[in-house]
């Protein structure tokens, strides 16, 4: 269940409402009610349809597609990139994904009918919209070559950079269980590779908090998944691109409520 926050946070911290033209950004934000979100929260069943559109402002949410074994893999992770509820303004009303907080934090909910309504009637916000849905796909198809062809800890690279820029936080209050079924990938995997970037200095693991110490080493340590995820990001949102960052590839070893999303029950 959703919890509706007392404090106001700044719409802007969303970088879509952000690129957004002034007069639509206005409109939107008059229609906008603060939420919080905990760690592991449903947002969205399967085949269910969303009663809301969810702009994020330090939260991640990630989508995930559990198997009938319970077996899971993250196929994207939204965070103060974009939206939610992608299949409101899309026609499909529902998806065969489910949407979990892993990064508990603040987002703004906005009712699924005036999402949906404003889509059709607004040409600048509906560009907006389709351009980040577009820079979703490109990471769902990025996300699935990366879980065939890289090693956990390029993956765990990703994703740990992914979430830290999604929330502007250096430190990130997440188990290794939960990011192992992010990464569709054994608890001891994941313990194996989180100790070996601890090893090199680029995060601190304890207790369900991780803090990264070294983001420019964890960028030289990623695969290239990363960099075209976040390159298309930036060209399809209008944000300047940073500088590229050199490979280096001798760090690389070769409201849940009475719904289970791990296990799909």
């Amino acid at each position: 269940m959703l919890v509706t926050a007392e404090a106001v946070a700044d719409p802007l911290q969303n970088q879509l409402l952000c690129a957004l033209n002034p007069a639509d950004r206005e409109y939107l934000m008059r229609n906008l009610e603060l939420v919080t979100f905990v760690p592991e929260q449903v947002i969205c069943q399967p085949r269910t349809r969303m009663r809301s559109g969810y702009f994020l402002t330090d939260s991640v949410i990630s989508l995930i597609y559990t198997m009938e074994s319970g077996s899971t893999a993250e196929m994207g992770l939204v965070g103060n990139d974009g939206v939610v509820g992608t299949s409101i303004f899309l026609g499909g009303e529902t998806t065969c994904s489910w949407a979990v907080v892993v990064v508990g934090g603040q987002g703004l909910a906005i009712p699924a009918k005036l999402l949906r309504e404003e889509f059709s009637r607004r040409p600048a916000l509906r560009n907006a919209l389709l351009r980040y849905t577009q820079m979703l796909l490109t990471q769902v198809s990025q996300n699935a070559a990366c879980n065939s062809l890289h090693s956990i800890e390029q993956r765990l690279c990703r994703w740990l950079l992914l979430c830290q820029k999604r929330t502007n936080r250096p430190e990130l209050l997440i188990t290794q269980e939960l990011i192992a079924r992010m990464l569709g990938a054994r608890r001891e995997s994941v313990t194996v590779a989180a100790g070996r970037l601890q090893d090199l200095g680029l995060i601190h693991y304890c207790r369900g908090r991780i803090t990264i110490l070294n983001r420019i080493g964890l960028e030289e340590m990623v695969c290239e998944c990363y960099r075209v995820v976040e390159e298309e990001h930036d060209r399809l949102l209008g944000i300047k691109p940073a500088s590229p960052v050199r490979h280096l590839a001798a760090f690389v070893e070769a409201d849940g409520e009475a719904y289970e999303w791990s296990s799909g029950r």
